[in-house]
C-alpha cells in the first residue's frame, strides 16, 4: 500500500518511523507546511535503513495533485491542522485517494468539507488513531449497556501548552451521552496523552484508562485504519470504532460473519447471565 503523510512535527516523525519500518506500507512521500528539510529523504533524517524515498516537500512547492499525479499513492494519512483539507481535498476526491485524518477537531467549515470529500472518497476521521484508546471506547459502551445506572466521569491529561480539551476526550463524552462540560482536563509537562473513563457503581469503581507511552502508538494506529479503510468498498466518513468493531465477531482477522448477533448484544447476555 502505498502512503503520503501530510505533517512532520513530532508526532509525523514519529509516525513517519513506523511507516518505513513497516513492510507491508510504503511511504511515498512527506509534504509540511515548513520549507525546513525540504527535498531531504526521510530515511535518512531519521536514520532508519530503508529502500524508500520517502522524500520531503513542502505546501508552497507543489499542488496535490501534481504530487499524486506524478508519485500516486493509495491513502493519504494527516497529522497536519484541520487547514490540511484545504490542500488536499480537492485532489483526493479527483484521484480516489483514500484518507486517514488524525487531526484532534475541525471547525464547522472544515467539518462540512470533511462531509463533502467522504460522499467520493473512503475518509476515516479517528481524533486519536491508536489501538487502545478506540478499544477501551469500545469498551466503555459494553460497559455503559449493562449498567447504564452508573456515574461516569472522563479525564483526560495532556501536556502543558496543549490549549483545547482533547478530541477523544469529547469522542467518548459523545458515545457515552455526556456532555463536554463533564470533560476533566489535566495539564501538566510532557504529557503525551491520557485518557480515564470512571465508572461509578454503588458498591465498586471500574476505572478504564489509556496511557500513550510514545507518539509511535500513533503510527500502528494509522498503519491498522488505513488497511481495513480500503476494505471497505464505498466511498463514507468512517470511525475507529468501525474500523475495529469486526474483529470483536469471532473472527480471527475479522474477515468472519457474526452469528447473526451484534457482539456487544452477545457480551452483554452473557455478561447478564452470569450475574
Amino acid at each position: 500500500m502505498r502512503i503520503g503523510l501530510l505533517g512532520f512535527g513530532k508526532t509525523g516523525k514519529a509516525v513517519a518511523s513506523v511507516l518505513l519500518l513497516n513492510p507491508n506500507v510504503k511511504l511515498q512521500w512527506v509534504i509540511r507546511k515548513s520549507h525546513l528539510l525540504e527535498h531531504r529523504s526521510v530515511p535518512e533524517f531519521l536514520g532508519i535503513e530503508s529502500q524508500e524515498p520517502g522524500l520531503i516537500y513542502s505546501m508552497d512547492e507543489f499542488p496535490m495533485a501534481q504530487i499524486l499525479h506524478d508519485q500516486p499513492i493509495d491513502v493519504l494519512i494527516d497529522f497536519s491542522g484541520e487547514d490540511g483539507i484545504d490542500y488536499y481535498a480537492e485532489a483526493l476526491a479527483a484521484h480516489g485517494v483514500s484518507l486517514v485524518t488524525a487531526v484532534s477537531e475541525y471547525s464547522p467549515a472544515h467539518q462540512l468539507k470533511l462531509d463533502e470529500l467522504s460522499k467520493k472518497c473512503k475518509v476515516l476521521w479517528a481524533p486519536n488513531i491508536t489501538l487502545g484508546i478506540n478499544f477501551l471506547i469500545l469498551a466503555s459502551q459494553v460497559l455503559k449497556e449493562i449498567a447504564p445506572y452508573t456515574d461516569i466521569q472522563i479525564i483526560e491529561e495532556h501536556f502543558r501548552d496543549k490549549p483545547e480539551v482533547s478530541g477523544t476526550a469529547k469522542r467518548a463524552a459523545e458515545v457515552l451521552g455526556l456532555a463536554n462540560d463533564d470533560i476533566k482536563s489535566i495539564r501538566a509537562g510532557g504529557i503525551i496523552g491520557v485518557h480515564e473513563i470512571i465508572f461509578g457503581f454503588p458498591f465498586q469503581t471500574v476505572r478504564l484508562r489509556h496511557e500513550s507511552i510514545s507518539r509511535e502508538a500513533f503510527g500502528n494506529g494509522a498503519i491498522f485504519g488505513a488497511v481495513e479503510l480500503q476494505k471497505r468498498l464505498e466511498p463514507g466518513l468512517y470511525q475507529m470504532e468501525q474500523m475495529m468493531e469486526p474483529y470483536f465477531k469471532g473472527g480471527s482477522n475479522g474477515t468472519e460473519e457474526p452469528a447473526k448477533r451484534n457482539w456487544r448484544e452477545g457480551l452483554i447476555s452473557l455478561m447478564r447471565r452470569t450475574k
